[in-house]
């Protein structure tokens, strides 16, 4: 008897005309997903390049390249790809929560998803302080469904956790913080089936983003050797800091959201003017940095993890602040990068304080603590940091940081930063479908 069901399981298996277009999607989703993600990269470091170029060669143009950049692309998000503003990841949560087929395949279509792609570009250009990752997480959720959508499968929700996945793995060459990122941030639970995929998904990604580019570590590769001791007194000064930073950070994104009243009301219903101001505020503060708080921050932290080149102290807050700005604008954009600009410069900033610690040591738990802090996911803070830096040595601190730094993180913001912004992409009125009880009454005859 168990035998013949077994027979029977491997038929299906191999017959069943919906378990291989599943498999097909599945498969050619994760390719796609992977293809997609480094051409973005690809042409996203461009357009950073040309920020940069702008800075060193003529720096005072970006008070109007930034102000009429984030003016525009304000505009036409709000006026063409509505949906497409910010990070991405919320509107990839508010799809997964939806039950309507027509809000989610709204949130995640071809239009809303290429606008938001091109204004990502567009805006690391002009000097906005976003990342490219946010933009493709709500890419690969995209590709995966709008696959389905072609062979006439369902499951939207478990393939916008795998097109997630993928995302992040064929962006930054980081397949743990991928798993690790679905399942902490975007589905909040562990699931042994949805997990298996995710991984299938996650390396079908990343193997493909290895043949176009190449192993190579985002921030590059800190020096092999170990570092010296540095002391539990370092773990808790920058998880408590960096808690307390990402913590200010979210309230004030959140708030900044949400905000109307008597100036933000009239503002934001102007959304080229207040793009246009919140350019200005940008443009003022990278030029009172030297260039460091536009931009992703890249350059500046690559030559600090490898070269410990250092920044002052207050480039941390500034970077924050430009990144609150450029994040609130209502321009698409992400946070990763940024936000781990931010931590890097916070942790490097206390060698004043903890001399005896190497500054690259610090500048890592800075960066875990902080985006711990940022986005109440430590495990993924963890392990992005890890494979962005190929750092072996500091496993144990690091874990400890990024917890604390979540936990103090908490306290201050109970609420985690993506699922907050998450409510405002949740179906209107409009996209409810209507129902016999909605329905204007019949005529009598």
């Amino acid at each position: 008897m168990m035998f013949d069901r077994d027979l029977r399981r491997i038929r299906v298996a191999l017959t069943s005309k919906t378990l291989w277009k599943r498999r097909l999607v599945f498969i050619l989703g994760a390719v796609a997903v992977g293809v997609a993600s480094v051409a973005f990269a690809a042409v996203a470091d461009r357009a950073q390049d040309v920020y940069v170029a702008i800075m060193h060669r003529a720096p005072y143009a970006l008070l109007i390249l930034t102000p009429g950049g984030f003016a525009l692309f304000a505009w036409l998000t709000v006026r063409f790809f509505d949906g497409a503003q910010g990070s991405g990841i919320p509107q990839a949560i508010a799809a997964r929560r939806s039950g309507i087929p027509a809000h989610r395949a709204r949130l995640l279509s071809a239009k809303v998803t290429l606008g938001k792609i091109g204004l990502t570009i567009a805006g690391l250009a002009v000097g906005a302080s976003i990342g490219r990752e946010g933009p493709t997480v709500q890419l690969g959720c995209a590709i995966m469904v709008a696959l389905a959508g072609l062979v006439g499968i369902g499951r939207a929700n478990g393939l916008i956790l795998v097109g997630a996945a993928a995302g992040i793995a064929g962006a930054f060459n980081t397949p743990l913080a991928g798993v690790m990122f679905a399942i902490e941030e975007m589905a909040k639970s562990y699931d042994k089936r949805l997990t298996g995929l995710i991984s299938a998904a996650v390396v079908i990604s990343g193997l493909v983003s290895l043949m176009l580019v190449g192993q190579y570590s985002y921030f590059g590769a800190i020096p092999a050797e170990e570092f010296p001791p540095i002391g539990w007194t370092a773990v808790v000064v920058c998880a408590i800091t960096g808690g307390i930073g990402g913590a200010i950070f979210s309230r004030g994104l959140v708030a900044m959201s949400k905000a109307r009243g008597r100036i933000f009301g009239p503002l934001k219903r102007r959304p080229w003017l207040y793009g246009g101001l919140c350019g200005l505020a940008v443009a003022l503060l990278a030029l009172l940095t030297d260039g460091f708080a536009g931009g992703s921050g890249y350059g500046p932290t690559r030559d600090l993890l490898e070269q410990g080149i250092t920044t002052p102290w207050w480039y941390a807050p500034v970077k924050l602040a430009s990144t609150l700005i450029s994040s609130a604008s209502g321009i698409p954009g992400g946070l990763f990068s940024p936000s781990l600009s931010v931590g890097a410069s916070v942790g490097a900033s206390l060698q004043n304080f903890l001399p005896n610690v190497d500054v690259r040591a610090l500048a890592m738990l800075g960066m875990v603590g902080y985006f711990a802090g940022v986005v109440q996911a430590p495990l993924t803070a963890f392990i992005i940091v890890m494979e962005m830096t190929n750092e072996v040595h500091l496993v144990v601190p690091l874990l400890a940081t990024a917890l604390l730094g979540a936990s103090t993180s908490r306290l201050l913001a109970p609420e985690p930063l993506y699922h907050a912004l998450s409510f405002a992409y949740d179906p209107k009125p409009e996209d409810r479908p209507a129902t016999d009880d909605a329905k204007p009454p019949a005529k009598a005859p």
